[in-house]
């Protein structure tokens, strides 16, 4: 094979304005699902969303709504973003309106909702979940036949003192708290507030979600900002049919029980390796422990461990159900819990939202709440839609690979067609899902 050297391009360049191209050509896939669900007409029946004072002038909450959805499911992160949609005649068209609103009218709207509009946007997201979950294989979607439940919390930084309800946390930075609830792969409901009790909103969340596994199996994994004893019973309240919580604080009662245990109480204490190659060996076993200020006696899942040159044990628990024996296996299902946690840095990362865009609390909670409905929107395109090998996309590839296609519209027999150009070997993909999921009778319709 000849050496083959880079040269310069023989490219002659010509820029051409235009009023019919678009760079967002696969965002019909977002609308779709969105028609078949009938998200345009819930969003304009929900109480409090409409926040006009005249209902005949303005925009529409489902106008709004399709606005920030569109934005944030192609790669938008502020209200600026939004606002440049306006250079896209695809996705007007997609909202069937001339033009969306400019990011001063997004804010204003955004700051006028109350918690009472954010509650039951909370509850469309919940619909939508069970009608995507109703539709989707088990398997894509639970953990060995089982719901997996999980609850996570992140401090999301400010910059600027004028951030409604922000404080100054462990890093010195202004930051707000996000609380969320995790069920299979959908982000089921979050709380935007204050730093604070970091998993003060599990008990609301878990009551408010418990449709989303009541009468199947289930799991529940939470680290150990969840282990205070209010929050364990209100766990186990749930039924959940597994469920373990990191265990880290107030152990020293649990220390002193561990070491107690005799010998026939351990499994076997096989060598171990450590992610930084140290050789310990390592024992499981399970107690009962009271902690303090609860009425309540709990199960715990003990390992432990040492290494070759130490002499004596160290102790990790997990609080647990009452249902398995295997005090090793608790603790590997357990360390999944990291999978769960990467959905979190997915939301933040692929939605490109680690900073609040509003001033005010209500405003930021309501921008992530809709941010919530578009990933879940993302990861049923995903469920519904794509062939088993693409399951492992994350947000990024999706938005790269199914999103952003250039687009053209054209006129043809006083009806318009949005010509999308698509890599050849997804064409056969495209085609079949055109036939699935897209209306025949018109080309674009209002989203929803």
């Amino acid at each position: 094979m000849p050496a083959i050297y880079k040269r310069s391009p023989k490219i002659r360049l010509e820029f051409v304005a235009t009023d019919k191209h678009s760079t967002l050509g696969g965002l019909p896939a977002i609308e779709a699902l969105c028609q078949e669900f009938g998200l345009r007409e819930k969003l304009r029946a929900l109480p409090g969303l409409d926040v006009r004072q005249r209902k005949s002038h303005g925009f529409g909450p489902e106008v709004h709504g399709a606005q920030l959805l569109y934005s944030l499911c192609s790669g938008g992160s502020s209200l600026a973003d939004a606002e440049r949609l306006n250079e896209q005649p695809l996705v007007r068209q997609l909202a069937r309106v001339k033009a969306f609103a400019d990011q001063t009218t997004l804010g204003e709207w955004l700051r006028k909702q109350s918690p009472e509009s954010l509650s039951v946007f909370w509850e469309l997201i919940r619909q939508f979940i069970q009608w995507v979950i109703g539709r989707a294989e088990a398997k894509r979607w639970t953990y060995g036949g089982r719901v997996e439940v999980f609850f996570d919390d992140t401090e999301l930084e400010v910059n600027g003192p004028s951030f409604e309800g922000a404080k100054i946390n462990y890093n010195a930075e202004r930051a707000l708290s996000w609380q969320t609830l995790w069920v299979g792969p959908f982000l089921a409901q979050g709380e935007l507030d204050s730093p604070g009790e970091v998993s003060r909103a599990l008990p609301a969340l878990l009551e408010h979600n418990q449709v989303l596994w009541a009468g199947r199996e289930s799991d529940f994994l939470a680290d150990s900002g969840s282990s205070a004893a209010k929050y364990l019973q209100g766990i186990t309240a749930q039924k959940f049919t597994h469920w373990s919580v990191s265990y880290n604080k107030w152990t020293k009662a649990l220390e002193r029980t561990a070491a107690a245990q005799p010998e026939s109480a351990w499994g076997p204490a096989p060598e171990a390796t450590w992610r930084d190659g140290t050789k310990i060996t390592e024992q499981h076993c399970r107690i009962r422990h009271t902690p303090e200020e609860s009425q309540q006696t709990f199960t715990f899942a003990v390992v432990g461990f040492k290494g070759s040159e130490e002499m004596f044990w160290n102790y990790r628990f997990l609080a647990c159900d009452e249902v398995r024996t295997d005090a090793a296996a608790v603790f590997g299902r357990h360390r999944l819990k990291g999978e769960k946690e990467q959905m979190f840095k997915e939301v933040l990362r692929g939605l490109d939202l680690p900073h609040p865009p509003c001033a005010e609390l209500n405003a930021n909670r309501m921008f992530y709440a809709i941010g919530a409905l578009a990933y879940n929107l993302m990861i049923a395109l995903k469920l519904l839609g794509l062939p088993e090998e693409c399951q492992g996309w994350q947000l990024k590839t999706l938005m790269r690979q199914i999103v952003r296609l250039p687009a053209v519209l054209v006129a043809q027999a006083r009806r318009l067609i949005a010509r999308v150009e698509v890599p050849g070997a997804w064409l056969v993909w495209w085609t079949r899902w055109k036939e699935r999921w897209w209306p025949t009778a018109q080309a674009g319709r209002p989203a929803g």
